[in-house]
This record gives structure tokens, C-alpha cells and sequence, in this order.
């Protein structure tokens, strides 16, 4: 990390708590258990901690729902976005709350509680069909009972219970399934749906393709780790971006309901730019690294060769397209990136570099 020192120096100097404990305890390994603790304090005072606390229900569930309506008829069930209870886990995570925390393993007991999920999607008639059919589609990562696995992946909790362990092998399959077909339509069909931009067409509910969720919940899961299994991985990767044909959007048909295919990697992925970012997208090259592949995925090993181009001379990566600062960006690690609010940009931008350059470089693959 020596050719970034300037970048560190900048984050040590400015960023927050959240992003100061991320960097000294996981990037740079100098943090005492009483920094570490005293960080942790810091972070446990800042305003959206205290709202997701603020919405911790008796039964340990956090929020109301989870993708659910933010009102219905006129009743609001979410005041803020931190009311849904992905929000409130990608948060939680986000902010390194220890998984140990009594608001993390009771968020995770409701998840696993049947009669506490029967009641948190009993609100209106649309979630109690979506609660009925919560196993629909978990084959494309985009079931309720799929997100749930996925949230308690990233809270911690995504090796130690049968269930989860194996969604981590339906989520390989999902991958995997690149390397069975030659184009996207050999696996869909086509639809009359239509919308202003695209021409839509339909994958079947129990077609395996992968999605985001996929690839974060593995990214946050050790058991399915393997040499061999993480270069299968690095091939299904690199087969999307450079042997399938690009394709257009597609819905699920979950048994006569259409339903979008939330962030399904059929698109090759462009390399980092910083005209041309979102907040997703570097996510998504994140959760690839955190694959331990290296750059073995070629998008990973360009994206690095542009970040290091990109960081300017005092260490900051600055980007100038203009979707970096969104609405959700707020509810989550941009609100504590830097002591001072000129910096906010700077400091998340910065240190999501510093932190994806940390994931390339300690690939798990072997010569």
C-alpha cells in the first residue's frame, strides 16, 4: 500500500469514524482494542445509527418489511429509507456494528422466526401474496426468502446455519450456468412487456442466473471457498463480460407475475471511470474482489490500472460524474466519511479505492 500512502494520510486525517475504523482495523492492521472501541462509541452516537436503532421492533425485526410499500393507502411505513429493513442491515454492516450486538443477533433471529415474518409481511394484501411465495424465484437471487439469506450474509451470519450454507451453493449454480449457454435468449423467451426504453423479455422463475445479491451474499460467505471453486468463479465472471452476448433486461415470470430481475449481470461490465460512476456499480466491483480473485478478472485489473490513474497527487480520488451523491448514499457510509462535510465526497470516493486496491491485491488464488 506504499504507492498510496498520500491517499491514507488523507483518509487518517479526515475521514470519520466509520471509515477510520474500517481502514485502521481491516486495511491497515493498527487499531487497539481500546481505539477500536472508542471508534465504535463514535460511530454508535451518529445520527442514522440512532434512526435504525429508533426502529428496532420487540421482536427484533428492524424497519417494516423488507422491498415493501413505503406507504399504502394513505398508511406511511416509511418515514425515512432506514425504515426497510434492508436499509437498516446494509447499515449495520456498513458501520461494522459487531455481529455480537444484541441489535444484530436479534435482527437475525426474527429472519429465522417464521411467525415473526409471518407478521412483519402481514401489513397490506401485496405482502402477505409476497410472504406466501417467499421461496418464488430464489434461483435468480430475487425471492423474499433470498434477500433474507442475503441480509444475514452481510451481517455475519452467512456460514453458521444449514439453510444459508446452501444458498451459497444455489448461488455458485447461478454462476455457473454461464458456462452452459451462448447467449442470454437460449435461457429466456420473449414477452409482450414493454416499457419507454427497453424491450423486455422473460426468464422462468426456476432458470438459475446470477444477480447481484448473488454475488454479494458470496462475498460476505467463506464455507464455499476454494481454490477450484474461486477460479470457476473468475472464468464465469470473465464469460459474462467477454463471451455472452450483451442482452436486454429481462423479468421473471413468478408463476403469471412479472417481476423485475433486481441487478442481473447480463451486461458486460465497464471498467471504473470516474465520469461515469454510480455507488452500485462500485459496489459490485467490491463484492467481485472480496471474491479473492484477484485481478484475474479482467475488469478488476483495469478498474485498478484507472483508479491508480485517477487518484490525483495528493492522494484523493475525485470523481466528477454526477450520480455519486444520491439519495440513499446519505442513509449509509457517506454520512460519517469525513469530520467535515466539504470532505464527504473525497473521503467516501478515497477510501472506497483504497479499500477495493486492499481486495485486489490479497487475491486467494495460488500461481
Amino acid at each position: 500500500m506504499n504507492n498510496l500512502s498520500k491517499s491514507i494520510d488523507f483518509l487518517l486525517e479526515n475521514a470519520g469514524s466509520v471509515i477510520q475504523l474500517r481502514l485502521r482495523k481491516e486495511i491497515l492492521g493498527n487499531l487497539t482494542k481500546t481505539e477500536e472501541e472508542n471508534l465504535l462509541e463514535k460511530i454508535l452516537q451518529t445520527p442514522n445509527y440512532k434512526l435504525v436503532e429508533s426502529y428496532v421492533k420487540p421482536n427484533g425485526y428492524i424497519g417494516n418489511g423488507m422491498h415493501s410499500h413505503s406507504n399504502w393507502r394513505g398508511v406511511k411505513f416509511h418515514n425515512t429509507p432506514l425504515q426497510d429493513g434492508e436499509a437498516a442491515a446494509r447499515l449495520l454492516a456498513d458501520y461494522r456494528i459487531p455481529k455480537e450486538s444484541p441489535i444484530i443477533k436479534n435482527f437475525v433471529a426474527a429472519m429465522r422466526n417464521e411467525d415473526v415474518l409471518r407478521e412483519e409481511f402481514s401489513n397490506f394484501p401485496t405482502a402477505v401474496k409476497r410472504y406466501e411465495n417467499r421461496y418464488n424465484c430464489m434461483n435468480t437471487g430475487n425471492s423474499l426468502m433470498g434477500l433474507m439469506y442475503f441480509m444475514q450474509g452481510i451481517l455475519g451470519y452467512g456460514d453458521d446455519y444449514a439453510e444459508l450454507v446452501r444458498f451459497q451453493d444455489d448461488c455458485l449454480r447461478c454462476f455457473f450456468r454461464v458456462f452452459e449457454i451462448k447467449s442470454f435468449d437460449e435461457i429466456t423467451k420473449e414477452s409482450s412487456a414493454r416499457s419507454n426504453k427497453y424491450e423486455f423479455r422473460i426468464i422462468d422463475s426456476n432458470e438459475y442466473f446470477p444477480g447481484a445479491y448473488n454475488l454479494e451474499f458470496l462475498a460476505n460467505t467463506k464455507k464455499w471457498r476454494t481454490q477450484g471453486i474461486i477460479r470457476q468463479m473468475t472464468d464465469a465472471l470473465n464469460r459474462i463480460n467477454n463471451e455472452l452476448e450483451p442482452f436486454t433486461p429481462f423479468l421473471i415470470d413468478s408463476y403469471g407475475n412479472y417481476i423485475g430481475a433486481f441487478h442481473a449481470l447480463t451486461s458486460p461490465l465497464k471498467p471504473f471511470r470516474t465520469d461515469d460512476d454510480s455507488y452500485f456499480y462500485r459496489g459490485v466491483y467490491t463484492n467481485i474482489a472480496k471474491l479473492g480473485v484477484g485481478e484475474s478478472v479482467e475488469v478488476l485489473a483495469q478498474t485498478k490500472v484507472n483508479i491508480l490513474e485517477a487518484i490525483d497527487s495528493d492522494g484523493i480520488l475525485r470523481l466528477t460524474a454526477k450520480n455519486t451523491y444520491t439519495k440513499w448514499n446519505k442513509y449509509r457510509t457517506l454520512e460519517s466519511a469525513s469530520k467535515e462535510p466539504k470532505y464527504a465526497q473525497e473521503c467516501d470516493a478515497t477510501f472506497w479505492a483504497v479499500e477495493f486496491l486492499h481486495f485486489v491485491k490479497n487475491t486467494e488464488l495460488t500461481k
